[in-house]
């Protein structure tokens, strides 16, 4: 099963980053819904405030192992074969990494942003995992 990847679906540059993510794999390895869908707070158990703190990618198999910001982003680049584990050899990189991710994070819509609509992945994570059953 794929990996899900719960992004902020009204920031620019979230939105263009998941857009990148959706032509490169294509459904394969990642489905994709934005902290807006509520219906992943009940079923991850997370909130809204979770949320704005970083995207997050979540292994499906065992939605207990995830992943959040920096973390969350060098875990997509070592599932995509990228460049991560050249970053992770470098000393210091991690480090100035996850203070780089912060910075973004924190002025997301000053520096890119902030979409008139919320944008829903074409790989969405509904197709996926079944929805929560109310109680």
């Amino acid at each position: 099963m794929p990996y899900l990847i719960i992004y902020d679906g009204d920031c620019t540059m979230c939105v263009t980053l998941v857009q990148a993510l959706e032509r490169w794999d294509q459904g394969g390895q990642f489905v994709y819904t934005p902290m807006q869908d509520a219906r992943i707070f009940d079923h991850f158990a997370l909130t809204p405030q979770n949320c704005t703190l970083g995207l997050f990618l979540v292994d499906l198999d065992q939605p207990e192992v995830r992943w959040q910001g920096a973390a969350a982003v060098e875990e997509i680049g070592r599932r995509l074969h990228a460049w991560i584990d050249l970053y992770r050899a470098l000393p210091g990189f991690q480090t100035v990494g996850e203070g780089l991710y912060g910075l973004v994070r924190d002025t997301r819509y000053a520096l890119w942003g902030r979409r008139d609509q919320t944008y829903w992945s074409c790989y969405p994570w509904s197709t996926k995992v079944a929805s929560p059953t109310p109680t």
